[in-house]
């Protein structure tokens, strides 16, 4: 098997196979004698039927089965071979097969190599939280008025669950420290996502940007719909949508590949709990500093 490798671009490649010989005449082999199994020719049993005769009626079809079985096997054990990460379905063409011979092109995108640099020691501060008593009074007056109360006393307080108000301004004040708190850590992990991605110049795969700009897309037909905007105007605004949202579709998958290049170089496994993993690495490992 001869395989040519040729860069197109920071993410596309285009792979020249040819195959002769015995894999291409094997695989006929178990082709005829998989169409001989079960061919129906008069005169003869199903089982039994000559090769000869198998080609001479089921020559086209036992082609077209050469094709859909080899190409893959072929195309899978090159990638194997050359360690290529492949993240999107192959085009194929310039397909030729004759009885000993195979060639065809294979142009694939590849997951593009991440130069990462120093992803340790990222600076984060970490602001001391606090709930000041005007956040708790804003808070108790947004209550007062959505319930259009005259007065906040123990009458209000049990109308919400607590016995009275002390107890209401206790459980308002753990509600806005852990609301502040999940601000915080998202703001760091933000901006340590940010650090990282910042150091890292690659070219994106359009086919990766391409599906998350299709989930973001369908996501904001749904939110659009659920507000009552009619079909008709969605799909009007589609073009104008994709073209909005194709920024944060580059973001998102820039980010990914970033994370899963940690990801392989740190051994964390690929799967759906990556990006939380590789993000606890990066907080383990940040340069910590507290402000009051």
């Amino acid at each position: 098997m001869k395989t040519e490798i040729k860069k197109l671009d920071g993410t596309k490649r285009e792979i020249n196979v040819e195959v002769s010989g015995d894999i291409v005449k094997e695989k006929f082999r178990a082709v005829f004698e998989k169409i001989g199994k079960e061919a129906k020719v008069s005169g003869f049993r199903p089982g039994h039927v000559p090769v000869d005769i198998l080609e001479k009626h089921f020559s086209s079809q036992a082609h077209e089965m050469v094709l859909k079985e080899l190409i893959p096997d072929v195309y899978n054990r090159i990638l194997d071979e050359q360690k290529l990460e492949v993240i999107d379905l192959p085009h194929i063409s310039d397909v030729k097969l004759d009885r000993n011979n195979l060639s065809f092109k294979a142009t694939v995108e590849v997951s593009p190599q991440v130069p990462l640099k120093n992803y340790r020691g990222i600076a984060v501060r970490y602001q001391v939280i606090a709930v000041m008593p005007d956040d708790i009074k804003r808070s108790i007056d947004s209550l007062r008025e959505s319930r259009k109360a005259t007065a906040v006393d123990d009458s209000f307080a049990k109308g919400l669950g607590y016995p009275g108000v002390a107890q209401l301004e206790r459980a308002i004040e753990r509600q806005l420290f852990f609301q502040k708190e999940n601000q915080q850590r998202q703001k760091i992990e933000n901006g340590i996502v940010e650090s990282v991605i910042k150091e890292a110049n690659f070219t994106l795969p359009e086919a990766m940007v391409k599906r998350q700009l299709e989930d973001l897309v369908r996501q904001a037909k749904i939110d659009l719909a659920m507000k009552g905007v009619p079909r008709e105007k969605i799909d009007e605004e589609e073009k104008n949508i994709s073209g909005e949202l194709r920024p944060q579709a580059e973001k998102q998958v820039r980010q990914y590949l970033a994370l899963a290049a940690i990801a392989k170089k740190e051994d964390i496994p690929l799967d759906d709990h990556m990006p939380q993993r590789v993000m606890e690495l990066l907080l383990r490992e940040a340069d910590w500093k507290i402000e009051a």
